[in-house]
């Protein structure tokens, strides 16, 4: 690690604001214009002319700032001008650059940003998905909401598989709700069947439940295997998903012997039976199924990113 990156280390464990949303925005925008300007920086001229905000600082700035990165998440809807401290924060980060410039004049700062923006990164994985129950909304675009949000995370931080994980964890939480807990078994999302002698992600009474975001021949092959053994495969998937598998059934002697589910619609058609179709019990019914989906991934996972918040 580069000393400037040592030094921003030693910066954010010291004043923890700079990992907030307002901080983020602050070192963000210092960045570029130290990128745009050349070091040193006079911190002064980085104030407004009133005094009171930092110069530049502002959500389109920073949304700017994270498309070139790919993140099309908004940061903060104030870009960081309304945070109270901004001033001194950009005060101290001034400080770090400048004292790095007069150690080293090639001061590297698109490892800086580079740095910065994998802390937002960061910062929007620790914020799970967040329930709102919109009663103008169908019950299905309430539930489809919740994937996008996991969609949106998963894509700003570069790796995990949230949206596989959560489906996983949503129709484990609605077997739950339906049998009784302690009925189906749960297992952390990254934990394959194998070596946990498992034929599928939930085996009850006879039917084999696979739950994928992607269905792919080699789960074809795992469910024509769950017919031979006379279990009765079912595959919940996302929309995308279950034309997948429709296609990869076709013409194929398991076509009409598979059945594929919509995870939307498996969930949605819960809620209204749980409900006994009364509209004024479908938000407290969902509520149910998401709570006890908390209560799986605190179990079974150690990601935070994967509760739900209320």
């Amino acid at each position: 690690m580069s000393d400037l990156l040592q030094q921003l280390e030693a910066l954010t464990a010291k004043q923890g604001k700079f990992l907030n949303k307002g901080g983020l925005c602050v070192a963000l925008v210092v960045t570029r214009t130290a990128l745009e300007l050349g070091l040193p920086l006079d911190a002064a001229s980085l104030r407004t002319e009133e005094g009171g905000q930092v110069k530049g600082l502002g959500k389109a700035a920073v949304q700017s700032i994270l498309a070139e990165y790919g993140i099309t998440k908004v940061l903060a809807e104030e870009g960081g001008r309304t945070s109270r401290g901004s001033l001194g924060l950009m005060e101290s980060y001034v400080a770090v650059l400048n004292t790095a410039q007069k150690k080293n004049a090639k001061v590297d700062l698109k490892s800086a940003m580079t740095w910065w923006i994998e802390k937002v990164k960061l910062h929007f994985a620790s914020e799970g998905p967040k329930f709102h129950f919109d009663n103008g909304k169908s019950i299905a675009a309430n539930v489809a909401d919740i994937f996008a949000q996991a969609a949106e995370i998963q894509k700003n931080s570069g790796g995990a598989s949230f949206v596989g994980a959560m489906l996983q964890h949503l129709v484990g939480a609605k077997l739950d709700i339906v049998l009784g807990a302690g009925v189906a078994s749960h297992h952390g999302s990254s934990v394959a069947d194998g070596p946990t002698e498992r034929q599928a992600d939930f085996e009850v009474n006879g039917v084999a439940i696979h739950v994928t975001t992607h269905p792919s021949e080699a789960l074809i092959r795992k469910a024509a295997r769950n017919l031979q053994a006379g279990l009765k495969p079912v595959i919940v998937t996302l929309a995308d998903g279950v034309e997948g598998a429709a296609y990869l059934l076709k013409n194929t002697e398991w076509k009409d012997r598979i059945d594929v589910i919509d995870a939307t619609q498996f969930l949605t058609a819960n809620v209204y039976e749980r409900s006994l179709f009364k509209a004024e019990e479908c938000k407290a019914t969902l509520s149910s199924i998401l709570t006890r989906y908390n209560e799986i991934v605190a179990a079974c996972e150690t990601d935070p990113v994967l509760q739900i918040r209320f």
